[in-house]
């Protein structure tokens, strides 16, 4: 039988977020990045959005390894979750080695993982995979593309990149490994798609750089910046902004915290001396010799420049003489969380800058050109795009036919459809199951359709509640209803509303206490669908009904 290596999307096709790539061979399964997603508004209450891990849980002991491309959420998110089933090496870069190492010990479980520390340009073997890590640029220090050496051929997974050739740190994107191995043979290139709508390059780094000088030299105000935290580059330049306008600098927000430490202990960031100063001597500082940065670049309502925003920061408060820099794009969803902490802030009189006013952001992901650069360089036989919603996957493929590939070797990816890669060929083949688990506080996949339903139907419609006390042989009714609504009405008819469903809810149990209904279930259901009915063509709406019967 021909051997195939067979390559699975879990999750980060089709979408943004959620990554995580499988490639099994010879009954062997190596695994690319673990992340999360947030969810959408629809899903409410729910925290985090990580894989469905169900289809792996039946492989679990064919898992050689686990590899992490960088530090970000939708890349490392899922990993506590990921380990508290699954028990297998990890391999990654420092820096990222050390965020997943917070995340583990926030769960408990950092003496579970195995991780082994890989430098960019190094190589390791894990069971018939050999992987190479190759160094590319980022909006996060220590990212890297990997070459998966198989024996079957070479697979380049890019992870996340762009191509910047003035990086912060100086460690420029290896071109030349690439090129190399373009030139050897690589079988499958699968790429980051998250930038393929945009033509030209992405702008390097350094240009925030100088920007940030500008804002904070030319300012007498408090200066107060929010960016990702994960982003090193990003705090380096916002430090070094401020030592040249003579600025000390105060951190609030947790993850701001941690990861700063975290870059501090590893050394990927430089701050001199007596430059960080606790959030509490900011309040005695002159304005125009103080700079905050915050969490809170996505609008999120616990961050601690919405708490600013709307007053409920303990140690600062905002207002004129405050210039606000919020030192990020939106990621999609998020724009409306975002204006409403921008308005808040100018209308308590802070000076507001966002991206759309300067040049105060830059993606970390590849553009067009950038793209079909690494296409040229690699040379791939087959493609497949990664990393995107379909929109940007289809652009991506679309790429890839003008530099060259075979249009019948481009494959556009699914969740849990597997690409079979043999000898001679590929194919896109048959699905495995997969999907997305949600996390809501401390439940793992507890919420489901239906609670989230019931969520919905609370939010739109409200709740009412009929509380009921029959007979023991459930022969006639004791005592109610007591009704209680809650998000339902609240004009003046609400009491003749109620009045009215009480005398139609006790009219609907006797009639189904006269037919000799035989258990509290099938009471509870027929209560439900008929006053539900006569609730709709009442209101026109439809509110979670929640009948409570007692036995006496």
């Amino acid at each position: 039988m021909q051997e195939k290596l067979k390559i699975i999307p879990l999750g980060g096709v089709g979408e943004i977020g959620m990554n995580l790539t499988v490639f099994q061979l010879s009954g062997q399964i190596l695994l690319v990045d673990c992340g999360i997603s947030f969810p959408e508004e629809e899903l409410f209450g729910v925290d985090l959005v990580i894989p469905d891990f169900s289809w792996l849980a039946k492989h679990k002991s064919d898992i050689v390894g686990l590899v992490i491309t960088h530090g970000h959420e939708d890349h490392i998110g899922a990993v506590p979750y990921f380990l508290r089933d699954f028990q297998c090496p990890i391999y990654t870069t420092r820096l990222t080695a050390g965020l997943i190492d917070i995340k583990l010990e926030e769960h408990g479980l950092k003496d579970k993982a195995e991780i082994h520390i890989i430098r960019p340009g190094y190589s390791f073997v894990c069971g018939d995979f050999a992987v190479e890590f190759i160094r590319v640029n980022h909006s996060i220090a220590d990212s890297v593309s990997l070459a998966i050496t198989t024996k079957l051929g070479v697979i380049i997974h890019t992870g996340d990149f762009k191509i910047d050739t003035t990086p912060v740190d100086g460690e420029v994107i290896d071109l030349a490994r690439f090129g190399e191995l373009g030139k050897q043979g690589v079988r499958l290139l699968l790429s980051d798609s998250t930038n393929s709508d945009r033509p030209g390059f992405a702008m390097s780094e350094r240009k925030v750089g100088e920007t940030l000088d500008n804002l904070f030299r030319n300012s007498d105000c408090r200066v107060i910046i929010t960016t990702f935290a994960s982003n090193i580059h990003r705090l380096q330049q916002i430090i070094d902004a401020s030592v040249k306008s003579g600025r000390k600098v105060a951190i609030t927000g947790r993850s701001m915290e941690n990861i700063l430490r975290v870059a501090m202990e590893l050394e990927y960031i430089n701050i001199p001396p007596g430059v960080i100063v606790e959030v509490t001597q900011i309040k005695n500082m002159p304005k125009n010799r103080v700079c905050v940065i915050t969490t809170g670049s996505q609008g999120e309502p616990m961050s601690a420049l919405y708490r600013m925003a709307f007053g409920a920061h303990r140690q600062i408060e905002v207002g004129s003489g405050d210039r606000v820099i919020l030192s990020a794009s939106s990621i999609p969803g998020n724009e409306l969380t975002i204006t409403k902490v921008v308005n808040e802030l100018l209308r308590r009189g802070c000076e507001v800058i966002y991206e759309r006013l300067a040049d105060i952001h830059v993606s970390g992901h590849a553009c067009q050109e950038e793209l079909k650069l690494m296409l040229a360089l690699t040379k791939p036989e087959y493609f497949m795009p990664l990393h995107g919603d379909f929109k940007m996957l289809k652009i991506h493929a679309g790429l890839a036919k003008v530099c060259g590939v075979d249009p019948n070797k481009c494959f556009l990816p699914e969740p849990g459809r597997i690409l079979e890669l043999s000898r001679h060929n590929a194919r896109l083949s048959n699905t495995v199951p997969t999907g997305r688990v949600f996390i809501d506080g401390s439940s793992i996949g507890e919420v489901g359709a239906v609670v989230l339903r019931d969520r919905k139907l609370l939010a739109e419609d409200g709740l009412i509640a009929l509380a009921f006390t029959i007979s023991y042989n459930h022969s006639e009714i004791v005592a109610g209803p007591e009704i209680s609504a809650r998000g339902f009405m609240f004009d003046k008819d609400a009491d003749t509303f109620i009045n009215e469903l009480s005398r139609a809810s006790s009219d609907c149990l006797e009639a189904i206490l006269d037919e000799g209904a035989a258990d509290l279930a099938s009471i509870k259901a027929r209560l439900k669908n008929e006053l539900g009915e006569y609730i709709y063509k009442k209101t026109r709406r439809k509110p979670l009904l929640l009948p409570i019967l007692l036995e006496c």
